[in-house]
């Protein structure tokens, strides 16, 4: 079961991370960069500021997602080769935390969304032929495979960015 959703300001967050455009069927393709990205920091020095996301840039479901997997920084740093530096807007966000299996993210998504449009709120998300773009739509991914292997028992924060 997910937390209720619940509206948080978040700051403005610098992040390093890589960027690519997926299918449903290939995001796996972003997400086995995440250890890349991770290495890459460590070589450097840099301990994440937290948890490794997923940022949806542009979402058409049906054909394609431009993304990025990528972690959190506290201080700016440059980015390299295919890792790229930005940082996360600040504003208000929907949120809600899943407790379970990531095949269970679509339909917490969904209520999300629904939720959201049940309250009158708008996302920063504009609509283009290329898909829904995005101002800031996150998936945090909480739990360290490596400490809990048990996917049913993964923490997945969801942070859909409002529109002002």
């Amino acid at each position: 079961m997910p937390t209720p959703p619940a509206i948080v300001e978040r700051a403005e967050q610098p992040y390093v991370s890589i960027a690519k455009t997926v299918t449903m069927q290939t995001i796996a393709e972003i997400a086995d960069r995440i250890p890349e990205i991770f290495g890459w920091l460590s070589a450097r020095g840099v301990e994440p500021a937290g948890a490794p996301f997923f940022r949806y840039n542009v979402i058409d479901m049906e054909r394609e997602l431009e993304m990025e997997a990528g972690f959190p920084v506290s201080v700016a740093i440059e980015g390299e080769g295919d890792i790229q530096a930005g940082v996360l807007p600040a504003g208000r966000y929907a949120t809600v935390t899943h407790v379970g299996h990531p095949d269970e993210l679509v339909d917490v998504t969904a209520g999300l969304l629904s939720w959201a449009n049940e309250q009158g709120l708008r996302w920063d998300m504009t609509e283009s032929d290329r898909g829904d773009r995005w101002g800031c739509r996150l998936e945090f991914y909480n739990t360290n495979p490596a400490v809990e292997p048990d996917m049913n028992k993964w923490e997945t924060e969801l942070a859909f960015r409002l529109a002002d």
